[in-house]
C-alpha cells in the first residue's frame, strides 16, 4: 500500500505552506525494515508516491522507507526545526558544505552517532573516499557519510559560434579572457549589426556566481592560504584584490550584466540561453544541456568549454570543493542503540551496491537507459520521464563514481564527452581548502555575519563605491567583529 501526503508541521508554523515538504512511503511487507529519511528536492518535482525508484530500491534493500522531501529553499529551516524540536528522522541529509559548515559546531557525540568504528563493517560504505571522509570531521571524529562530487567542476562555457565568428579561440589566461569578453561585447559576435550583446553573465552570489571561480586565475587561496606559516582568509591575498579589479573593469567596460550584484543565477544562465551574453564562469557540467536549449530555438548556436586559464604570473588552478556535496548524520534520538544505527548504515551500504547506485542514478534499464559500449545513455523518448522519476531521487546517492563500481555516463555528443573529461582535468589543478577538516568555534558562531562583511565591501568595491582604503577599513572592521579569533582558532587547530 503506497501513501503520500504532505507535511504541514514544523517549530511555530514554520512550514505552513503548501507543497513545501512532503512525506511518502511504500509498503513492501514480509518483515522489511522501516527506514525514515529526511532529504531536500533536488529538482522542482516531488517523488511520486509511486517512484519506481524508490519502489525498487525498497525491494533490492529490503526496507520501507519514510521519505520527508523538503524544498531546497526551506531545507535548512526545517532541518533546524526538526533539530529543535527532537523530532529528526533516523537519516538526516544536510543539503551541502556551507549548511554542514553552519552546524558543524552543534554536533557532537551526545546528539549523533560517531560511525568511524562501524565503516569497516561494511563492504561498499568502506570504500568511501578517506580524504573527503576527513573534510567531513567534527573535532577529529566522523560523524557523517556523503555524496560525493567532482572536487572542481567550474571552468569558462562560451559561445563557441561566438568565437569562430570573430576569430576567437578559446582563452588560456586572464589576458585572454578579458578580450573575449570585449569582443563579446563590442565586435557584433551575432552578426545581427546591433549593439545587443554583453561579454559575460555573473550572478551576485560570489561563490557561484562567477567571482569565486574567476579569483582561482589569480592564485587566490580557496577559502584559506598559508602566508609566511600562518593561514589568512582569502580576501587578504593579492590575488583576491586582483579579481575584484577585474570585474571592476568589467563592469566599467559594460562587459558584463552592470546589475550582477543583484542577479540571479536562474537570471545569469538566461543571459547565455537567451542569446544576450557570450560566456559564463560556471559549473562546466552544465554547458551539454545548456547547448541543449540553445538549440531549441538557435539550430547553429554552439558551446563549448575551457577549465584551464593561467593568470598573470601563474599556471591554471581551480578551487576544490572538498569531495563532497551533502551529507548524512544519523540522530541519536531516532537511532537509539546500536543495533539500530547497524540497520540505517545496512541500508546505505546497500544503496552503494553498483546495481542501486546505477538504479539511482540513472533509472531503470530499458525504461530510462541503455548501456552502449559499456555506458549508460539516456533513451531519448524518456528524457522527460527520467526528469520525473530519476532525477528527484539522486539527492540520495552515496560517495561517487570513483567509490563505486558503477556505470560511467554515455556522452551525448562532443561537448558532454568534453566538459566530462575537463572536470576530471581539474583534479590535476586543484587549489585545496586546508580548513575544510578544521573547526573554530567563532567562525561557527559569526561565520555568517562575518563573511556578509566581506561579501558587502568586495560587492561596493566593484561596483566603484568603495576604494581601497575604505575595502581595508573593512577588513579591520571584520577582525574586530571576530575575524582575528577565527583566524586564531584555526591556526591552533591547524598546527596541531
Amino acid at each position: 500500500m503506497n501513501k503520500y501526503h504532505f507535511l504541514l508541521t514544523g517549530l511555530f508554523g514554520l512550514l505552513l505552506i503548501l507543497g513545501v515538504a512532503c512525506s511518502s512511503s511504500s509498503s513492501t511487507g514480509g518483515g522489511s525494515e522501516e527506514i525514515t529519511i529526511m532529504a531536500n528536492l533536488t529538482s522542482a518535482q516531488t517523488p511520486a508516491s509511486d517512484n519506481p525508484i524508490i519502489e525498487k530500491i525498497e525491494e533490492s534493500t529490503n526496507t520501507t522507507l519514510d521519505i520527508t522531501w523538503v524544498m531546497d529553499e526551506v531545507y535548512d529551516e526545517k532541518m533546524n526545526a526538526v533539530i529543535a524540536t527532537d523530532t529528526a528522522p533516523q537519516a538526516l541529509f544536510v543539503k551541502n558544505q556551507d549548511s554542514f559548515k553552519k552546524m558543524k559546531d552543534s554536533i557532537n557525540e551526545e546528539q549523533y552517532w560517531n560511525i568511524e568504528p562501524y565503516l569497516k563493517d561494511y563492504e561498499y560504505l568502506s570504500n568511501l573516499n578517506p580524504d573527503v571522509l576527513n573534510n567531513t570531521k567534527v573535532n577529529d571524529k566522523l560523524y557523517s557519510l556523503y555524496s560525493g562530487r567532482p572536487a572542481s567542476r567550474w571552468g569558462l562555457i562560451y559561445r563557441k559560434d561566438w568565437a569562430e565568428n570573430l576569430g576567437l579561440e578559446a582563452p588560456t589566461n586572464t589576458e585572454e579572457l578579458f578580450e573575449m569578453f570585449r569582443a563579446f561585447t563590442e565586435d557584433d559576435p551575432n552578426e545581427s549589426g546591433d549593439d545587443d550583446t554583453i561579454g559575460v553573465a555573473a550572478a551576485s552570489d560570489l561563490v557561484y556566481g562567477g567571482f569565486k571561480f574567476t579569483s582561482s586565475y589569480f592564485v587566490t587561496p580557496n577559502n584559506w592560504g598559508e602566508k609566511d606559516g600562518e593561514l589568512l582568509p582569502e580576501f587578504m591575498f593579492d590575488g583576491y584584490t586582483d579579481t575584484m579589479n577585474f570585474f571592476k573593469k568589467l563592469r566599467e567596460n559594460g562587459y558584463v550584466n552592470l546589475d550582477f550584484p543583484a542577479t540571479s543565477q536562474s537570471d545569469q544562465n538566461d543571459m547565455l540561453l537567451t542569446g544576450k551574453a557570450g560566456a559564463l564562469i560556471s559549473c562546466i557540467c552544465s554547458a551539454g544541456g545548456m547547448q541543449d536549449q540553445l538549440q531549441r530555438n538557435n539550430p547553429d548556436a554552439t558551446l563549448d568549454v575551457q577549465n584551464r586559464i593561467s593568470g598573470p604570473n601563474n599556471g591554471p588552478g581551480n578551487w576544490s570543493n572538498s569531495g563532497y556535496g551533502a551529507v548524512v548524520l544519523f540522530p541519536k534520538s531516532s537511532n537509539e542503540t546500536e543495533e539500530d544505527l547497524r540497520k540505517v548504515l545496512a541500508f546505505f551500504n546497500e544503496l552503494m551496491k553498483p546495481e542501486n547506485y546505477n538504479l539511482l542514478t540513472y533509472g531503470i534499464e530499458g525504461t530510462h537507459y541503455e548501456v552502449v559500449e559499456g555506458k549508460a545513455k539516456v533513451i531519448e523518448s524518456a528524457s522527460d520521464l527520467s526528469q520525473r522519476e530519476v532525477r528527484p531521487v539522486l539527492g540520495l546517492v552515496i560517495g561517487d563514481e570513483s567509490t563505486v563500481d558503477a556505470l560511467q555516463p554515455y556522452p551525448k555528443n562532443e561537448l558532454y564527452a568534453k566538459q566530462y573529461e575537463q572536470i576530471m582535468d581539474n583534479n590535476n589543478i586543484l587549489i585545496n581548502d586546508p580548513t575544510a577538516p578544521l573547526d573554530s568555534e567563532t567562525f561557527g558562531d559569526r561565520g555568517g555575519a562575518l563573511q556578509q562583511i566581506i561579501d558587502d565591501a568586495t560587492v561596493n568595491y566593484m561596483l566603484g563605491d568603495l576604494d581601497l582604503d575604505g575595502y581595508h577599513e573593512e577588513i579591520e572592521r571584520w577582525k574586530e567583529d571576530g575575524g582575528e579569533q577565527v583566524i586564531e582558532e584555526y591556526n591552533a587547530a591547524y598546527q596541531q
